[in-house]
């Protein structure tokens, strides 16, 4: 069996060299209470991106030299524990390995049903817990609000504007092709813009001469500078990611005159992990799974196909090649 590890730490923008492939083996027999799986599906994030840099953090970085780990959809093919049995579906944080083995405490059994194994990797996992903590949680979301999301058609992003706009608000989003504005528009989104074409900045003054109540940012740098110009007074800011700047090697400057706009305008700007949010997951996946049983909220997903395809899927976050959730289907 072979496993997918940090080969050494990324300066910039990770390469494929940055990753590297090992043969791997799992204990045997298995300890009591454990698991063996099979991956069918993994997951990518740009969050993990700041594992290979080590540094401190809300989660430890990565090792080098050790397998990658990210949130996967596994099949139990081996199992000491009562809990599982082989043949169940379960969804964990799994190394990048073609088998691996896993303490069956912390893992969950994906349900059986109509709706497709990867939405609890994306809609109904980690990406749309995290929309909905942003927006509701720290966004205060209302109606009649004008929000505004950046990195509107990744895996978060698609989801917040289609929360937002079914709770009754107008949306914008931002993205990063012509195909994904459409992409947005087919959505339902009210407007959306190609922040290559049209700097964020003019396009809100154009968009939204009045200014925008809530940002949901995914991106920061030229983005949040934007937003925090345009927000009206009392207005919030729901900061989730920085995906611009992720992969910089110099010193990142901040948004213009952030302090006066924040002060004057008397404005909540909030960082936010979805991890610190855990007591609403009941309440998010109840509603969530009504929006996507109902149709009004669609799941986007990219799908790259096989093992070694995983460095690709995750390289490709950072050239913007997916809509929606990236996968890779083993």
């Amino acid at each position: 069996m072979r496993a997918i590890v940090l080969a050494s730490r990324p300066v910039g923008i990770p390469t494929l060299d940055t990753f590297g492939f090992r043969e791997y083996t799992y204990p045997k027999p298995l300890p009591i209470g454990s698991i063996g799986v099979k991956p069918r599906w993994f997951s990518v994030d740009p969050y993990m991106r700041g594992r290979m840099n080590d540094v401190p953090s809300y989660i430890p970085p990565f090792r080098v030299d050790e397998p990658i780990t990210s949130e996967a959809i596994a099949e139990v093919i081996e199992s000491s524990s009562d809990q599982y049995k082989v043949g169940d579906l379960i969804r964990a944080q799994l190394p990048w390995a073609e088998e691996s083995a896993v303490d069956a405490r912390f893992v969950t059994k994906v349900p059986n049903g109509d709706l497709s194994p990867t939405v609890y990797l994306g809609a109904l996992g980690m990406p749309g817990l995290t929309s909905y903590v942003g927006l509701f949680v720290v966004g205060a979301l209302g109606r009649d609000d004008v929000v505004f999301v950046s990195g509107a058609a990744g895996a978060v992003g698609s989801l917040a504007c289609q929360i937002a706009k079914v709770s009754g608000n107008y949306v914008i989003g931002s993205a990063g092709s012509t195909e994904k504005v459409n992409e947005l528009k087919a959505l339902g989104i009210d407007v959306a813009f190609n922040y290559k074409e049209t700097d964020p900045k003019e396009a809100l003054r154009l968009l939204t001469p009045d200014g925008i109540d809530l940002y949901f940012d995914n991106v920061g740098g030229g983005h949040l500078d934007a937003a925090i110009a345009s927000l009206r007074n009392f207005g919030r800011v729901a900061l989730c990611g920085a995906i611009s700047q992720y992969n910089s090697d110099s010193l990142v400057l901040g948004p213009s005159n952030f302090e006066g706009n924040v002060i004057r305008k008397r404005l909540r700007v909030e960082g936010f992990i979805v991890s610190d949010h855990q007591n609403v997951r009941a309440e998010f996946e109840d509603v969530m799974t009504r929006w996507i049983c109902t149709g009004k909220v669609k799941v986007l997903e990219t799908v790259l196909n096989g093992f070694d395809k995983l460095p690709e899927a995750f390289l490709g976050l950072f050239k913007g090649t997916n809509m929606g959730k990236m996968l890779v289907r083993l």
